[in-house]
């Protein structure tokens, strides 16, 4: 995506740094793939892998900038090479940002702004990959929804590449000059091998193990970078291909493109071994553009309106997300029409942008300084720092501060204030609260992220807590919703003397039937349950404890709509009799309401009228994993179950404030500041169920 001189090193019948228009063809390509997967078109799901290609086509395109600069000079002048990228990339980036500001302030809830803000002061700074990154493991907090320079974290990949690719070969290259080597191109190939081979491996190796960190970090992005180098350097050998050789190794690398676009999705755990497909496809397509001729795949990439496409291909990169999100916000899902039509409407920015600022600063006579041209840069990047700082400073404090005062939250409940807290009727009372609506998302416990182990792997962590030396064993299992009660169980454990072993995952219950996450059969979390329950057999702990959401579990393992809560209710009861039958006691504590809206966003909007944010009790019930957790366990014997219910809503309608304590900082997830004034209820609950059945 990101643009620069789409030149070759040397091509029959061209000079040194000729343009190729088929290269140009190939970012129509991926720009396309990548619009229309984020406009929501369900027929294209792997269209991520646009990005791939513009990693591939960046990689080979500076390689082969330097590599001619270095063979035509004898050096490298890193200065206008940075020069160079700065004008031509930032002050568009700047541009994006400021407006992307703005589109935030102007269509999302207040609750986001401090987390967008942070994301446009990364995406600024071209660091946003790693702070995506955090957040993607990041199972304890609020899902703040999908940033706006969410996209930006491929660019970041690439500017973080731009830093240190250069420094790379000038490196190399001084390593030949003292010893008096002329055959640059060799030792560069076995330079850029030396960054591949171990990148390719990291990739694989992370990807199976935290996919979520592997898709956006640096580390498992370079290969792919390596892979355009390669073909850079390569130029000598590829001007050598026959003819009807490179007809076929483009259209094959056409085809291998296009297919990754069809048959990948966000189930294929990315980028790994799976990204060679798209990423070998584009290097075959360049190198085919040599010998080809027009009736290899680059006379089809030539034509002349791809051609334009791919030259706005940038412009068009940084435009169309934030539209997308925009509009998303405004008018929630838009579906793949709507989405479409979003993504064209990005073409008018993107051309305007285009023709205005990104050109015009580009070429400008006046920027042939290198010095002024990095200033120039560095002011866009200003821009885009600014703009994020604002929004950040921009959110506005709907709790008020606790003072002095100590906030009561469950403790208030029955204490025969007037009126009675945790009704409708006391939230006209309600002056102060805690925590602020705006920060609910970071109310999260203090358990280490790797507990919960991600969407994609399958491989159980264990993990302690509590007292690690107590005679008791108690293994808490499940997805999120256990571990929201984190600090009361920890807290009792560590009084009670009970070494707590964990074994949880995002999203993913504790039954032996097949989930649906995202419209696709969870099938790392059957994979995940089907290990831990031979893990708990090994452990033989004195008790388990579980609870979990509503699960869609499916009746027909093969049939995506055969999804039930009977499916659910029967899968759990299969799982927890398994455990019955091995002698391990099971307690289950029953999931809270689920109000069915987002009830923190619901505050900071509503702070003169909290009671807007009020629920249905029986209706919250009925959205929780309760609704299942009952049924299961009046079928299996021995199973203990904890109701806290009347706790969290003590009266009808449900409401968001109870004792100046904001419940929930996600649409069912409790704050951690309200399970903590619930211990004492808890330890009431919990100590004698666990001694029971221990």
């Amino acid at each position: 995506m990101t643009s620069s001189d789409t030149s070759a090193t040397s091509v029959k019948g061209r000079p040194a740094g000729a343009f190729r228009p088929d290269i140009e063809g190939m970012r129509a390509i991926a720009i396309g793939l990548v619009l229309i997967y984020h406009a929501g078109v369900r027929q294209l799901p792997g269209g991520f892998v646009g990005v791939d290609v513009f990693f591939v086509i960046s990689g080979f395109l500076i390689t082969g900038l330097l590599i001619r600069e270095l063979e035509r000079t004898g050096r490298i002048s890193l200065s206008t090479f940075y020069a160079r990228r700065a004008k031509r990339l930032l002050p568009a980036t700047g541009l994006v940002l400021a407006t992307t500001a703005l589109l935030t302030w102007w269509t999302v809830s207040a609750v986001d702004w401090r987390a967008f803000g942070g994301d446009i002061v990364s995406a600024a700074l071209y660091v946003v990959n790693w702070r995506l990154a955090d957040r993607s493991v990041d199972y304890l907090a609020e899902d703040v929804g999908a940033s706006p320079v969410q996209h930006f974290w491929s660019l970041a990949v690439e500017e973080q590449f731009y830093i240190v690719w250069p420094l790379l070969i000038v490196a190399l290259a001084w390593w030949l000059r003292r010893r008096g080597h002329l055959r640059i191109r060799q030792v560069l190939t076995a330079g850029i091998l030396a960054v591949i081979v171990p990148s390719l491996a990291y990739s694989v190796y992370l990807t199976t193990n935290s996919p979520a960190t592997a898709f956006f970090v640096t580390p498992t992005r370079l290969w792919e970078l390596g892979i355009g180098a390669l073909a850079a350097i390569g130029t000598t050998v590829w001007l050598r291909l026959p003819r009807a050789a490179a007809i076929v190794l483009g259209w094959t690398g056409l085809a291998a493109v296009m297919a990754s676009g069809f048959l990948f999705s966000t189930s294929t755990a990315w980028p790994g071994y799976a990204a060679l497909l798209p990423t070998l496809g584009t290097a075959a397509m360049i190198i085919a553009g040599y010998t080809s001729g027009r009736a290899g795949v680059a006379g089809v990439l030539s034509w002349r309106p791809a051609v334009w496409v791919g030259g706005l291909s940038y412009s068009l990169y940084l435009w169309h997300w934030p539209l997308i999100v925009a509009a998303t916000a405004y008018w929630g899902d838009l579906g793949a029409r709507r989405g479409l039509l979003v993504v064209a409407a990005s073409f008018i920015p993107a051309y305007i942008s285009y023709r205005l600022v990104e050109n015009p600063v580009r070429f400008a006579p006046s920027l042939k300084s290198n010095r002024l041209s990095l200033s120039v840069g560095a002011n866009f990047t200003a821009v885009g720092v600014l703009a994020g700082l604002v929004l950040v400073l921009l959110v506005p404090s709907n709790g008020g501060g606790t003072d002095d005062r100590q906030a009561q939250g469950a403790s208030a409940i029955g204490s025969g204030a007037e009126p009675e807290p945790g009704t409708t009727s006391s939230l006209t009372d309600v002056d102060w609260f805690v925590p602020d609506a705006v920060a609910a998302v970071d109310d999260v416990p203090s358990y280490a992220p790797e507990c919960q182990v991600d969407q994609q792997s399958t491989r159980p962590v264990r993990c302690e807590w509590g007292d690690v030396d107590g005679d008791l064993t108690v293994a808490v299992v499940g997805d999120s919703k256990i571990m929201q009660w984190y600090s009361a169980i920890d807290e009792i454990a560590q009084d009670e003397g009970w070494r707590i072993v964990s074994y949880t995952k995002s999203a993913c219950g504790f039954h032996d039937g097949m989930q649906v996450a995202k419209g696709e059969r969870y099938e790392s979390c059957a994979t995940w349950n089907d290990a831990v329950i031979d893990l708990l057999v090994e452990l033989d702990p004195d008790v388990v404890l579980t609870s979990q959401r509503i699960n869609d579990v499916l009746a027909d393992p093969d049939d995506v709509e055969s999804r039930s809560v009977d499916s659910m209710v029967d899968a759990m009861v299969r799982r927890w009799t398994t455990l019955a039958d091995a002698g391990v006691p099971l307690v289950v504590m029953l999931d809270n309401p689920n109000p069915g809206i987002t009830v923190y966003e619901c505050v900071a909007e509503n702070p003169d009228d909290l009671a807007a944010c009020t629920f249905d009790l029986e209706e919250g019930i009925g959205r929780s994993g309760a609704l299942a957790q009952e049924p299961a366990a009046e079928q299996v014997p021995g199973v203990r179950t904890i109701d806290l219910r009347s706790e969290i809503c003590p009266d009808d309608p449900c409401v968001p404030i109870i004792g100046n304590v904001l419940l929930y900082r996600q649409t069912s997830h409790l704050t951690d500041t309200y399970v903590r004034t619930l211990t004492d209820r808890v330890r009431e609950e919990l100590v004698p169920a666990i001694e029971q059945a221990a």
